[in-house]
Order: structure tokens, then sequence, then C-alpha cells
């Protein structure tokens, strides 16, 4: 199986292959978002040496020791010197590879670390010993291609891309990698011949939220609600623990990261740090800041200022799966294995079709700039809360558009498998949602009610409120 997309990433990783000078790159983002999966597509046979962190066991002791023998390990598969003892420190474990590496004949050395923040284990001295392999050996060669991955985004951004100390400005390129688009999607659909219309490719998105790992769990001849029951709710499927198997991998003491998810499941719109804490009972001063930025930098809580509110930031969870998870599995007690079959049609399942097709709505806001025409204009996304003092109406606003060409897009968005239509109760609401942005902050721009749906608006008499209507294909270009 080739590679969907990623053909940025993949021209990258192809040009500082080539680029005649050592190379030290970094690749981190999500879990199961598909890193491993791209360095190994564009290398294949042209790996030097590979090796992969232990996944840490909490609690375990001699973690160091177990790590330097799996190192060990694969510097023998890579023909190093079999009689040779396993190191006993990070220091000469990097001392054994260059030996290693000093022996190759190959003009392009590739050197593959993934989950290398899982090398990184208490009071071992990784860090510096890494430190020491590139300032002290590579960066004087010109050969050497240094790939890492990792999953554990804040400790890529702590201790290589931030790095205050002897890797600081080391890395000379860094890749974040991120969930697949909706056109992205799609061609991964097609190319494994999994029949899906995009109504249906939608709602994937908005319980798998683009994560290739887990669309890789499809099978072509069933439909969107049976690949959904297998793959999350029948007896024994491989996506029903992913949640705390998800958790556990990324963060030491993940509870409290775990708690914070829980908490901000429970609204769309997110909380602030403060109603985190009350929520949760982790005090501001006890962590509650360095979680929330390990949540915001591996892209499951975006972190945001609603428009209007510059001092006011709010805490969001946009994890599709683990907004899907906590809906319906998390502590739900669903034995019927084919419990989304049997719930397609239920007003529960339609309610949350809506806020999920928003938090997709979110994710493609470079799709929705590029319907309105928009595309090179500065803009600013938020969510938007006008409330009903000092005589103003009261107004909540999931997506709103804030342009520099003085417009605002206040968007609505509707998952509707069939024209919308607007009636003349529905009319006036939204006539009302304009007055209140107008009064509350935009008096001096142009406010463009904007509908954003599946097939598109049904015209009649009320339609005309809408200056724009962006439709589920528009979501769907690149």
């Amino acid at each position: 199986m080739g590679i969907t997309g990623r053909k940025k990433e993949i021209d990258a990783l192809e040009k500082l292959y080539r680029s005649g000078k050592s190379e030290f790159v970094a690749i981190y983002g999500r879990r199961r978002v598909g890193k491993t999966f791209l360095v190994k597509e564009v290398f294949k046979e042209r790996f030097t040496f590979c090796h992969t962190g232990l996944s840490p066991v909490e609690g375990k002791r001699n973690m160091m020791r177990d790590q330097l023998q799996a190192f060990h390990y694969s510097l023998l598969r890579a023909g190093a010197d079999e009689e040779s003892p396993c190191p006993e420190t990070w220091i000469e474990a990097f001392y054994r590879l260059e030996k290693l590496l000093s022996q190759r004949t190959e003009k392009r050395k590739v050197v593959f670390f993934d989950e290398l923040p899982w090398m990184d284990t208490a009071r071992s001295g990784f860090v510096t010993a890494l430190e020491h392999f590139w300032n002290g050996w590579v960066a004087g060669r010109s050969d050497i291609m240094l790939v890492v991955c990792g999953s554990s985004t804040s400790w890529i951004l702590n201790n290589l891309v931030n790095n205050n100390g002897g890797l600081y400005d080391r890395l000379t390129y860094e890749i974040k990698l991120f969930p697949f688009t909706l056109s992205e999607c799609e061609e991964y659909y097609r190319a494994n011949n999994i029949c899906l219309d995009r109504y249906d490719i939608a709602q994937s998105y908005m319980i798998l939220g683009g994560i290739p790992y887990y669309m890789g769990y499809f099978s072509p001849g069933e439909s969107l609600a049976q690949n959904i029951d297998r793959i999350l709710f029948a007896k024994g499927a491989p996506l029903a623990r992913e949640f705390d198997r998800l958790f556990r991998s990324l963060f030491k003491k993940s509870e409290d990261h775990v708690k914070i998810v829980k908490v901000l499941a429970t609204k769309h719109f997110g909380y602030t740090r403060d109603e985190i804490s009350q929520k949760t009972g982790i005090s501001l001063g006890g962590g509650l800041s360095e979680r929330l930025k390990d949540l915001v930098e591996a892209d499951f809580v975006a972190r945001y200022e609603p428009c209007g509110q510059s001092r006011t930031v709010y805490y969001r969870l946009c994890d599709n799966f683990c907004l899907f998870y906590m809906k319906y599995l998390q502590d739900k007690g669903i034995t019927d294995p084919g419990f989304w079959q049997h719930s397609q049609n239920t007003p529960a399942v339609a309610s949350w079709r809506g806020l999920a097709f928003e938090h997709l709505c979110f994710s493609h806001i470079p799709q929705i700039k590029k319907a309105l025409g928009v595309s090179g204009v500065v803009s600013k996304e938020s969510s938007m809360i006008i409330g009903p003092e000092s005589g103003k109406s009261g107004a909540q606003i999931d997506l709103i558009i804030e342009r520099a060409d003085r417009v605002v897009n206040i968007c609505e968005m509707k998952f509707y498998n069939r024209d919308y239509k607007v009636d003349k109760d529905e009319k006036a609401r939204l006539e009302k949602r304009i007055m209140s942005v107008q009064e509350g902050l935009y008096s001096s721009y142009n406010i463009h009610m904007t509908l954003i749906t599946v097939s598109g608006l049904e015209h009649n008499a009320y339609s005309g409120i809408f200056q724009n209507v962006i439709t589920l294909d528009d979501l769907f270009e690149k």
C-alpha cells in the first residue's frame, strides 16, 4: 500500500536527503497520525540504522537498562560486532553507533530513531548523549541524515525545537504532521477500495478525525455504520480501548490529562483555565497550565480567545475521536454490537451530527476561506459569546470569521443531507444574531451571514438572509 497525500512532506524529505550535508530532522504530531509510516515509505531500503524506543511502563524499574538493551539489539541487526557487550550508558551507546556508521559504505547514511521521547527515561542522560553525538561527531560530517519521530509533542518541542542547551538551533528541519483533510480521506478510501460517498466520508471524519491509523481498520464491502460498529462497538473491537492507550502512551501520570479531557467534553464552547481548575480539582499551581500545554501541543485541545474577548482564554476539546469516545463509549455500558447501525435515525445521533459537523468546519478553515474567495485575506477565527448585559441581545456563535477587509462572516453550520430551508422564524432568529454582533463589537464591519451545509440552500422568501453558501463539496477542496 502506497502513501496517501503528504506530498509537501515527502518532497521536503527527499530534498534533505539530497542536500549534500548532514541533516537533523524532527517529525512530530498526534499519535497514530502516520509519522513512522511516512518515514518508512519515503526511505524504504535506504536506512542505515533504525531504532524504536520501548514503550514506557509506569512504575517499572530499570527502564534505562531495557532501553539500552533494545538499542544494543538494533546495533547488532544493523551489523555491529556480535561480540560487543550491551552499552551501560547512552554515551557508550552512541559511540557504538558512531563506530557502526563509520564502517558503512553508503554515500548517504539515514539514521532513524522512532519514538525518541520514550528513550529518555528518568536520570538516563539521554539528551546529553544525543547532544554529544550530534555536536561532537555528526555535525563534522556531510553524509548523515538523522531523522527522529515522537508522539510526545511536548518532549520534541522542549528538548529539540526549543532547546536552550547543547541542541540549541541544531535541528535543520522540522515537520509537524497533521490529520488528513476531507480531501485526503477521500483519496485514502478510494485507494483502498472503500466505497463511501462524501456525506459518509464527512461522518467518518467526525468520528475518527482523519487519523490514518484508525481509517486503516475500514473494510471494503461494509457501510460506514457497519465499519464503525466493527471497530468501536463489537465485542473485541480494535479501537474500543484506544482512548486509554492513547493517553497512557503519551503522558507520564496521564490521569490529570484525562480529567481535563473529560471536563472539556461536557461543553462544546469550552472552559477557561479557572473553570477547568474548579471542575477537575487540579489547582492552578498544581500543574494545570503544564497539562493544558501538553494537550494543546498534542492537538487534543484548542486554545483560543473568543472574538472581542482578547483577555479571556478558552480551552476546547477539538480531537474528533476523543469527542466521539467520550460521547458514546466512555462509561456508557453499550453492549449492542450493532449500536451505530441501530442508532442512525435517532434524535440523539442527529444532534451529535450537528455538533460534530461544527468541529469538522473548524478543521477546514482554509477550505472555507477559499470558498469565500478570501484565502489571502488576514483573518481571525473563533467562537464568540455576547452576553445579554447592558441591554444588548445575547448570542453564542460557534464560528465567526473576522476579516481584515472589514467583513465578519457569522457561520451557521447545518449537517443536513438535503437543501437547508429557512422559514420566517429562522430568519428572525438570524436577524437578531446579526444585530447582537453589530451591537456588541462590529458596528463598523459588514456582517455576512454564511451558511455551511451539505448540499445547499433552498431558495424562498427568507433565504436571502444568507450572503454566502458553502457546501460539503467546498470543504473537500484541497
